[in-house]
């Protein structure tokens, strides 16, 4: 398709915080986001492979410390004791003995070793240390390099579902808050995956090792530390409660700044042309005053639970001086010992301090992965049925039997039970006030939308049975509020085709009556049309859109009032290249002009969505007043107020068929 088609959208309620509810099925979306993982299996593995080796070698550093110590220690009691061994009775030597734990002969061989040992320990606490920081580098590397990759996949998946979703989601959504999905809610669920994640498994191999060591090193005081985990998780478990809700509050209001800002950087025109600047300054500074008091609500909670937890910890480590002292002067616990459990408590306590930084990750991904899935879950009222087959060439006969339309969650229907006919190459004009259906009628030809009831035909077939690409490649569209795209002139007529010849791009815009102000720019058709074509006038962006839509060729061809944006002189030369481009084309016309109306093979007049008369331009002048009315109000209001010398210069003579129906009108009116 050239360029899509805006419905009027209804309007949306203040509270932007409303948009998005959040689904029930909220406790998933974080599962299904990590599965993304498995899309690049070796990738993810890699991180947590290095992560096993990383925390393998930091277990067995205090194992190595306390060897460490116990030389020095024993080492120390062999100096201060072997050297006045021979004024102790040999009675009193063996109780000596017997309560350091040792022997003679051990405490001689400590004097020639202890520094022999001392240094092999710590050359292998450095080779310990040094393993554990090349690990640790391999696996922050291959952990961001993963969720970098998670984070590319979810963007992807976030583009293409939002280019499929149907008009109705759109309608119903706005672009702010679709675009902080793609960005910040991605964002935060990718430093979970590749932070929080990988921190969680992290924590719980740390955990589980330590509680093992511990276990196997000291019961007595792994039994007097133990209980100190479940009141932590108790803790966790309660934050965790209490802080999901207001992570998603944070996304719902950064969500609402960012619509505001969006919106403001779209219409800033407007806003200072009206002089809105202060007003919507105040709105966006609410937006932006209601963020940050739910992030200071944030904040507070977590200024809590840290204090919280290494106060946990630091009874832990207490409960260790007190009753490992106790062991140590009853010569049941060395030091060396006494310091590994300690190093080892340490351990257990900074997997539980890491499980803050990892709840709190994990509920600000949730509550984005919670968001990101409402979009990739949503299911879009217009996709290919189950066996659609794709449109052949088509003739462009069009036929609309009983379509009646309502939008998502409207009562009333905007069209009712319309049916009429086109043949092929026929030119249809739809004229009606502002909401009788005539921009419905033609969102509903390319399937934007799909009718509420009733069925629409293209030669014979049923539009819900062929596949949406098929269909609106023949289709081609210009609209009155034209959209242009970053890039150059020649990728803008382009679009539609982009493997289009210079030749072929070149012959649609003289077509379209845009190639001569074209070459008047330095670069001619690669010159950059800035942001939404703001290096453009209104006519050139309409020109370029005809232009745009001609490219395709297309059986179908729909004008949304698509001359309205330029001159007399321009619009005779627009009208005229269309009038032989219309040839052997079904075309679809919402025009406010006479040129138009007069040359269409059937107009049809809507009113509150019903086509209320039909026909060509003459009869429906003198069978229709509604139409008469129209066509005195919208069309010769149009010229009249042109001095005749200005009309001379811009304006074509008037051409026969427009002469009669000026002298039809005029005797009807005296009439």
């Amino acid at each position: 398709m050239c360029q899509s088609i805006s419905p009027k959208h209804k309007a949306k309620g203040n509270n932007r915080l409303n948009q998005f509810k959040p689904s029930s099925k909220a406790p998933n979306s974080l599962g299904k986001a990590v599965r993304f993982l498995g899309n690049h299996p070796w990738t993810s593995i890699m991180p947590y492979l290095f992560v096993v080796f990383a925390t393998l070698s930091q277990l067995l550093i205090p194992s190595m410390l306390r060897r460490a110590i116990d030389i020095i220690t024993q080492g120390e009691t062999a100096n201060s004791i072997l050297p006045h061994l021979f004024e102790i009775p040999t009675a009193a030597q063996d109780v000596l003995f017997k309560s350091l734990g040792t022997t003679a002969g051990k405490l001689a061989s400590y004097t020639t070793t202890a520094e022999g040992l001392l240094l092999r320990t710590g050359m292998i606490i450095l080779v310990l240390a040094a393993v554990r920081g090349i690990f640790a580098f391999f696996q922050a590397y291959t952990a961001e390099r993963s969720s970098q990759t998670v984070a590319f996949d979810l963007r992807n998946e976030l583009f293409s579902k939002i280019q499929s979703l149907s008009f109705s989601y759109h309608d119903r959504n706005q672009t702010g808050q679709l675009m902080v999905r793609a960005t910040d809610d991605v964002e935060k669920l990718r430093l979970f995956i590749g932070q929080g994640l990988l921190q969680l498994v992290t924590a719980a191999l740390l955990l589980c090792g330590t509680l093992l060591l511990l276990l196997t090193t000291n019961l007595r005081l792994t039994l007097i530390v133990l209980p100190i985990l479940p009141v932590t998780l108790i803790v966790f478990m309660a934050f965790n409660r209490w802080s999901n809700p207001m992570f998603t509050q944070v996304q719902q209001r950064l969500s609402a700044l960012n619509t505001i800002l969006q919106e403001n950087l779209a219409g800033i025109k407007v806003i200072k042309a009206f002089t809105r600047e202060r007003s919507e300054q105040k709105k966006f500074a609410h937006a932006a005053d209601e963020l940050m008091e739910q992030q200071i609500s944030l904040a507070r909670l977590f200024m809590f639970l840290f204090p919280a937890i290494f106060l946990i910890g630091n009874l832990g480590q207490a409960a260790i001086l007190y009753f490992g002292g106790r062991q140590i002067l009853s010569h049941t616990l060395t030091i060396g010992e006494w310091q590994e459990f300690s190093m080892y408590l340490v351990f257990l306590i900074m997997p539980i301090g890491m499980m803050g930084f990892i709840i709190a990750q994990m509920a600000q991904a949730s509550a984005s992965a919670t968001r990101i899935f409402e979009i990739l879950d949503a299911k879009s009222d217009v996709t290919d049925a189950q066996g659609a087959f794709p449109l052949p060439p088509i003739r462009g006969k069009v036929s609309f039997e009983q379509v009646t339309f309502r939008y998502f969650g409207g009562v009333e229907p905007v069209l009712k039970e319309v049916s009429f006919e086109a043949l092929p190459g026929q030119t249809i004009a739809l004229l009606g006030a502002t909401g009788s259906g005539k921009t419905t009628i033609i969102n509903l030809l390319p399937r934007f939308y799909d009718p509420s009831e009733g069925r629409i035909r293209i030669d014979g077939h049923d539009l819900r049975q062929v596949t949406l690409g098929s269909l609106r490649s023949q289709i081609g569209i210009v609209l009155q509020e034209t959209t242009l795209f970053s890039g150059t002139i020649r990728d803008n007529i382009a679009f539609g085709r982009p493997e289009a010849s210079m030749e072929e791009i070149t012959a649609a815009a003289k077509a379209a009556a845009a190639h001569d102000f074209i070459l008047t720019f330095p670069d001619g058709y690669l010159t950059p049309v800035g942001e939404r074509g703001a290096t453009l006038s209104g006519g050139q962006k309409q020109r370029i859109a005809i232009a745009r839509a001609l490219l395709l060729d297309p059986r179908i061809l729909i004008l949304d009032d698509s001359t309205s944006s330029v001159d007399l002189a321009t619009e005779y030369q627009i009208q005229k290249a269309l009038d032989q481009l219309m040839k052997n084309r079904t075309s679809f016309v919402i025009a406010q002009r006479i040129s138009t109306v007069i040359n269409a093979d059937s107009i049809l007049v809507l009113e509150k969505g019903q086509i209320v008369a039909h026909g060509q331009h003459e009869e429906l002048l003198e069978e229709s007043e509604i139409y008469a009315e129209i066509y005195n109000s919208q069309l010769i209001g149009d010229v009249e107020p042109e001095p005749p010398a200005a009309v001379a210069l811009q304006a074509p003579p008037a051409n026969p068929a427009e002469q009669k129906s000026n002298q039809v009108l005029s005797q009807k009116l005296e009439r």
